[in-house]
């Protein structure tokens, strides 16, 4: 294995030093940050942002699948091509990740289990922005470790785009999406539908999904509207409870409505917006059996925020309030509401014309019922020139509990009333290098956590419990290095992450989710170019976990285009690996597909 990495990086440093400059896009991207929209290089902290080509290259059929393949991300599925899948960071726990649509929150106060059910599919994602580290002094609950937002984006083009694919399992996929309108008013439409019959007993699924977005440009300034809703109904053969809980069955739904408005007042910019997420989850320990056990979980988020952003002699001042309602009803937790109110400030100062960046920043959130929390940060960075750039951050982070964690009862699993919040001082240091078409990074980062949530047992015939079960210290590094090219290698990657993890529970304890993060993951892609409309991309993934050993996966995707007409290839785990991510549930093994997409002009 420590051949293989090492070749790789010669391999990738070799390709480096002997390529051809060319200017590229890196330098021109756009991070859009609560307060300020900033180009990628000016970022005090350790972001990731991926692009549109690199979603439709990507040998994945889901956001999740497709965040597996980027270094940090502890991405624990069960099952295959987005049916359920919980989306850890750096060590965390699923529950410490906030996931954002356009900015809208999609986690709610049930369980972080279903923050991943996103109405739309893969093919209509525009970028995602990754923020790896703590963003809860921006953000909020949930950005205890770190932050997804998954942009998608009305085109000023009328088309229409169809989509299918089938592959092994007796899997399927249609689509079909339109852009329609104009320079001022533009929209966007998706339907989708998915199906499998399983890569195991109990594991078939049907995913479907409808999402609207608009946008109305207006003087300096836009409104924006979306609106969908995801439905699925998949077997969960050993996904909770037990490995042995053969026969589980899950059908959820998730829905979002937003509408915001973004208007620039000379140096004042307003971005507000009001939303609505709602999810429902019913769970069946035995499927077609309801009378032995169900669980109906129906939540909803109601909010508003407003933030404003003012330029002046002395930086950049941003302040915000967001307000929020959670309701549940749920047979097993009972009816719960939580009303929150945050209020977030930051100042962002400039010195030494533009080199020295620091930007001290504070929120406030209280919580009807568990009192008031304070999410203070400092980020700092300094660009020794246009190439290279150093950067730190630290912060402090709460979060609370969710209803799952405090009030969940059943044969395997019993929650705990009396939780804590948990709490954490994070803090990072990094280099960043970026010239013409390579990006290369470097970090280290230290999360020292309190009264950590987790579900653990002291044998295996024992029921899960939630406890706070004290100090965690999480520290790590990680690399990155990145080059696009014009020629038959068209780009490379390589990425890897090391994460030491020491808690003060005891050590015959058992962990059901903070202990079991990985300890090593390598990440290494090479894509190709080659008899003009052809290009393969090839994916490398060697994650180690600290209880469970370590797996390989290769994952491949040869695409074909031909003026409006793209048809692929995609293989999943190509050399047929056992390996599972999460809770003993085993992972599919080689999966093909074959599909197309087909774009009409209007």
């Amino acid at each position: 294995m420590k051949k293989g990495i090492t070749s790789i990086f010669i391999l990738a440093t070799m390709q480096n030093l002997s390529a051809q400059e060319k200017e590229s896009p890196i330098s021109e991207v756009l991070v859009q940050g609560k307060f300020l929209e900033l180009p990628l290089k000016k970022v005090n902290e350790n972001i990731t942002v991926i692009s549109k080509e690199e979603i439709q290259n990507s040998p994945a059929k889901s956001v999740d699948e497709l965040l597996a393949q980027f270094t940090g991300f502890d991405v624990r599925r069960r099952g295959g091509n987005g049916v359920q899948s919980d989306i850890s960071m750096r060590g965390s726990t699923f529950e410490q990740v906030l996931i954002l649509v356009n900015g809208i929150r999609m986690n709610d106060s049930q369980t972080g289990h279903n923050s991943m059910s996103l109405p739309f599919d893969l093919a209509s994602v525009e970028k995602i922005e990754v923020v790896k580290g703590p963003a809860a002094r921006r953000f909020g609950q949930n950005a205890y470790a770190g932050a997804v937002n998954i942009i998608t984006k009305p085109s000023a083009e009328d088309n229409v785009i169809i989509s299918g694919s089938g592959g092994d399992f007796g899997t399927y996929s249609l689509g079909a999406a339109t852009s329609f309108g104009g320079e001022k008013f533009r929209n966007f439409v998706q339907a989708s539908t998915s199906s499998s019959e399983g890569y195991r007993y109990n594991t078939d699924y049907k995913i479907s999904n409808i999402f609207y977005q608009s946008q109305y440009l207006i003087e300096n300034g836009k409104i924006n509207f979306q609106a969908g809703i995801q439905e699925k109904k998949f077997g969960a053969n050993g996904f909770y409870s037990s490995p042995n809980a053969k026969d589980q069955y899950e059908e959820t739904q998730a829905s979002v409505v937003s509408l915001g408005i973004n208007k620039k007042f000379s140096n004042l910019n307003i971005n507000s917006n009001i939303y609505w997420r709602r999810g429902q989850d019913e769970y069946l320990f035995v499927r077609n059996k309801p009378e032995i056990y169900r669980n109906m979980h129906i939540g909803n988020n109601v909010g508003a925020e407003i933030n404003g952003s003012y330029l002046s002699s002395f930086g950049t001042t941003g302040l915000g309030v967001e307000l929020r309602k959670e309701f549940l009803a749920s047979n097993n937790l009972g009816h719960r509401e939580r009303f929150v109110t945050q209020l977030f400030l930051e100042h962002n100062f400039s010195f030494f014309q533009n080199k020295l960046n620091i930007s001290p920043g504070i929120s406030w959130a209280n919580y009807d019922q568990e009192g008031d929390f304070f999410y203070p940060g400092l980020d700092v960075g300094f660009d020794f020139s246009d190439h290279h750039k150093v950067y730190g951050n630290i912060t402090k982070v709460n979060r609370i509990p969710t209803f799952t964690d405090l009030y969940y009862v059943s044969k395997t699993e019993a929650g705990n009333p009396t939780l804590l919040p948990e709490n954490a001082v994070s803090a990072e240091l990094g280099y960043r290098f970026q010239r013409n078409n390579f990006l290369g990074k470097i970090s280290g980062f230290l999360r020292n956590s309190d009264n950590s949530i987790d579900w653990t047992k002291e044998n295996l015939n024992d029921i899960w419990r939630a406890e706070n079960i004290g100090e965690i210290i999480t520290k790590g590094i990680e690399i990155e290095l990145g080059q696009n090219f014009s020629s038959f290698l068209k780009s490379y990657s390589v990425g890897y992450t090391y994460i030491d993890s020491k808690s003060s529970q005891p050590d015959n304890a058992i962990s059901r989710y903070v202990l079991e993060n990985l300890k090593h993951q390598f990440v290494a892609k090479v894509e190709h170019k080659f008899l003009k409309n052809f290009t393969n991309q090839l994916i490398y993934r060697y994650n180690e976990r600290v209880n469970t050993g370590s797996y390989q996966i290769l994952d491949e995707k040869i695409a074909y285009d031909f003026k409006n007409l793209n048809l692929y290839v995609l293989v999943n785990n190509i050399t047929n690996s056992d390996y599972t991510e999460t809770f003993g549930v085993p992972m599919p093994k080689r999966w093909f597909h074959v599909g197309f997409t087909y774009s009409i002009g209007l």
